[in-house]
C-alpha cells in the first residue's frame, strides 16, 4: 500500500447565500400566525428591537428616524445591493444549484444569533424590559389548557363505575388499547397476551371470560354509547340499546322502530350500506316505509361516536388579507391583515451607544450586531409585505368573477403568468401564496386555490377546474334523487354547458367532492 501527498489549485466560483436572503426567504413563507410568533421571539431575544406605540403623525416621524438609523448602520451590515426581486432571483439560482451550500449557510448564520445577552457589569445592563409586564407570562395566561385525550377521558369515567373489583385494571387495559377512534381493534386474545399475570382474581393470570366481562363492562359505562366497539355492527347496536334508556313521545312506536333498525344493522348492514333497499324488503318482509323509518333512526347514529370526546388539533386560520368591495367605485380592494402585528423600530438609545467609544468594544460589539438583525428583520418585513401585496392584488383583479359570482366563475391563473406580470421569479409567487389565505366576501380562501389550471369551452371561453366541479356539483345538486345520473349523463350534462371533459374525469372529480355512485345517491 502506497501513500501520497500533493497539492492542487482549483479555480471555482461559488456563491454564498447572505443570511438577509434567507430571512427574506423564510419570512416570506409565514402565515400570519406563524410570523407573529417569530416577531414575539425576536422582540424577546433582540434587545435594539422595540414596539412603536404612537399616534399616527409620530409613527411617520417614527418611521423617518427609522429609516435614517438604518441607514446609519449600513456600512456594518453585509446587505446584498439591488431590488427585492433581485434578492428572490439571487435566492432561487442559488438554491437550484447548491443546495446543501445553502443549508450550511443558514445553519452558520443561525449560530451568530446564539450570543451572549449579558454586558459587562458597571455597562448598560439593564433590561428594557425592566418594571414592565411579562409577556410570556402573558402569553402563557392566556393559552387554552391542553386537551384531554380520548383515553383519559374514558380512564376518568373507568374509575367512577362501580364495577367488581377484578374487572376494574382489565377495563384500563381494554381503554388503554383503544384506537384513537375510539374502537378496539385488537383481538382480545391478543389483549390478554399482553396483560399482566397478576391481573386476575387474586393476582393470577386473567382468563378470556373475565376480559370479555370486562369489555362488556366498559361498553355499558364508559361515555359516549358505541365505545370500545370491535366493528361498525357492534357499534351501531351498542347505540341502539343506548337509544331504548331515552324517553320517546309514542311509546310503541319506539320499541318498534328500534326493532327495525336493530334488524337492519345486525342482518343486512352490508345490503344498506350499498343502498339496496328492495333486496332488504324481499329478505325481511319489511316494506320500504318500514326500512325508511329505520334508516331515519339510523341517522342519529354514528360510525365514530369517540370522535368528539377527542381534542380537534385544527388550528384556527388566521387570513393573512383582506377583500372587501367599494360600493363606490365597484371594484375590489385588498389590504393585509397587519392589525395583529406589532409596528418595529430599533431603539435609539442602543443605536447611540454602539458609537460610544467610552463603551466596552465587546459590548459595541454585541450592540452592533442585535442592531444589525434588527434591521435585517424589518427590512425582511416590508419585503414580505410588498411582494404578498402585489401578488393579492394581481389575484384580485384577474378573478373578479369568482368574487363576484362563487366558484364556478373560477378562471385559470398559472403561478408562470403572475410571475411575468410582476417581474419576478415563479418561486417567489410559489412562497408568496405557500400557506396563506384570504377573508373574501365568499368567505376566507385559501390565496393558492386562485391559482388554478383549466381548459377550453366550445366557445374558448377559459374555465378552470375548481368551475367544473362547481358546475358538477350544482348538477348532482338539481338531479332527481329517484333517478340520479350516471357519470356518463353527467358528461352529457357538462357538455351542454360548453364542458367536455372525459367520463374518468367527472368519476375523478366525483370522489373529490364526494359525491356517490348513481345506485348509492338513489333514494326509493
Amino acid at each position: 500500500m502506497r501513500f501520497e501527498t500533493s497539492q492542487q489549485m482549483k479555480l471555482g466560483q461559488q456563491m454564498k447565500l447572505a443570511p438577509r436572503m434567507i430571512q427574506s426567504m423564510e419570512i416570506l413563507q409565514m402565515p400570519l400566525a406563524q410570523l407573529e410568533e417569530r416577531i414575539e421571539q425576536e422582540l424577546e431575544n433582540n434587545i435594539t428591537l422595540e414596539l412603536v406605540e404612537a399616534s399616527p403623525d409620530e409613527a411617520e416621524l417614527t418611521r423617518e428616524r427609522e429609516e435614517a438609523d438604518r441607514a446609519e448602520h449600513a456600512d456594518e451590515r453585509e446587505l446584498d445591493a439591488g431590488t427585492d426581486t433581485d434578492d428572490f432571483e439571487r435566492l432561487d439560482s442559488f438554491n437550484e444549484s447548491n443546495p446543501e451550500s445553502a443549508e450550511n449557510e443558514y445553519e452558520s448564520w443561525s449560530g451568530r444569533q446564539e450570543i451572549r445577552r449579558d454586558l459587562e457589569p458597571g455597562s448598560y445592563s439593564a433590561s428594557r424590559f425592566a418594571g414592565e409586564r411579562d409577556a410570556k407570562t402573558d402569553a402563557m395566561a392566556n393559552t387554552p389548557a391542553r386537551a384531554v385525550s380520548l383515553g383519559d377521558q374514558l380512564l376518568g369515567d373507568w374509575a367512577l363505575t362501580d364495577v367488581d373489583g377484578e374487572l376494574r385494571p382489565l377495563g384500563e387495559l381494554i381503554i388503554q388499547n383503544l384506537e384513537d377512534d375510539g374502537y378496539l381493534r385488537t383481538p382480545l386474545e391478543t389483549v390478554l397476551d399482553r396483560a399482566p399475570a397478576t391481573l386476575g382474581t387474586n393476582g393470577s393470570a386473567p382468563t378470556l371470560e373475565q376480559m370479555e366481562r370486562a369489555l362488556s363492562a366498559v361498553q355499558l359505562f364508559c361515555e359516549p354509547a358505541g365505545v370500545a366497539a370491535r366493528d361498525a355492527r357492534e357499534c351501531l347496536l351498542l347505540q341502539l340499546d343506548a337509544l331504548e334508556d331515552e324517553e320517546w313521545d309514542d311509546t310503541d312506536d319506539k320499541h318498534a322502530v328500534l326493532e327495525i333498525a336493530r334488524t337492519l344493522v345486525e342482518h343486512h348492514l352490508d345490503d344498506l350500506m350499498q343502498n339496496r333497499l328492495p333486496k332488504v324488503a324481499e329478505k325481511t318482509g319489511l316494506s320500504l316505509d318500514e326500512i325508511k323509518t329505520g334508516l331515519s333512526l339510523m341517522r342519529r347514529l354514528s360510525l365514530s361516536p369517540a370522535r368528539r370526546l377527542a381534542p380537534d388539533d385544527a388550528p384556527p386560520i388566521t387570513p393573512d388579507a383582506i377583500v372587501e368591495y367599494d360600493d363606490d367605485h365597484d371594484r375590489y380592494i385588498a389590504y393585509l391583515n397587519e392589525s395583529r402585528l406589532p409596528n418595529l423600530q430599533l431603539n435609539r438609545e442602543y443605536a447611540r451607544m454602539s458609537k460610544d467609544k467610552a463603551l466596552a468594544k465587546r459590548d459595541r460589539d454585541f450592540i452592533k450586531t442585535n442592531l444589525s438583525n434588527a434591521s435585517w428583520l424589518i427590512d425582511a418585513l416590508g419585503q414580505r409585505r410588498r411582494t404578498l401585496l402585489r401578488v393579492v392584488n394581481v389575484v384580485v383583479e384577474a378573478q373578479r368573477e369568482f368574487f363576484d359570482y362563487g366558484p364556478q366563475a373560477l378562471k385559470p391563473l398559472p403561478m408562470t403568468l403572475v410571475a411575468e406580470q410582476l417581474g419576478v421569479h415563479v418561486a417567489t409567487v410559489s412562497r408568496a401564496v405557500a400557506d396563506k389565505h384570504l377573508m373574501t366576501p365568499r368567505g376566507i380562501v385559501p390565496l393558492r386555490r386562485f391559482f388554478t389550471g383549466g381548459t377550453q369551452t366550445e366557445t374558448g371561453e377559459e374555465v378552470s377546474w375548481d368551475s367544473i366541479r362547481a358546475a358538477l356539483q350544482e348538477i348532482v345538486d338539481a338531479e332527481d334523487k329517484k333517478r340520479p345520473l350516471s357519470d356518463e349523463k353527467l358528461v352529457e350534462q357538462l357538455k351542454g354547458r360548453g364542458i367536455e371533459i372525459a367520463r374518468r374525469t367527472v368519476a375523478k372529480y366525483r370522489n373529490q367532492l364526494g359525491i356517490q355512485s348513481a345506485r348509492l345517491r338513489k333514494q326509493f
